[in-house]
């Protein structure tokens, strides 16, 4: 049932973002588009992560996993296989960057331990 609320919720966001979120910035500019990333991410990370519709235990994928996989797979339905396809390359890029964000990360929290240790046992009387 966790997975089942996880899926939802993520389309839901992917909806809202996919759906919205180009049509205030197209009406109003820059600040409609800041106003609905603001009003989108924010009531949706409410809804997913503060009342708990998404199990998010262990793994840490987030509300933007949901939101690219909507956002391609809506284009597969109204435009077709094609799209998908051309689509390749942006997430070719997008795995690249994940893989590279995940590198820098797990290099920060190496720093921070050392640096955490470093500390703790300068703190210890001997």
């Amino acid at each position: 049932m966790k997975n089942l609320g996880s899926i939802i919720g993520f389309a839901i966001a992917g909806i809202f973002v996919m759906s919205v979120w180009g049509a205030f910035s197209d009406a109003y500019g820059i600040f409609g588009g800041w106003f609905a990333g603001l009003m989108i991410i924010s009531i949706m990370w409410f809804m997913n992560h503060f009342l708990g519709l998404v199990a998010n235990e262990g793994a840490f994928v987030d509300m933007a996993a949901g939101i690219g996989i909507v956002g391609t797979m809506r284009d597969v339905f109204l435009k077709g296989a094609q799209a998908g396809v051309e689509s390749l390359p942006t997430l070719g890029f997008v795995i690249i960057g994940a893989i590279l964000g995940g590198i820098a990360a797990v290099a920060v929290e190496k720093t921070w331990a050392q640096r955490d240790a470093a500390i703790k046992s300068k703190d210890i009387p001997m």
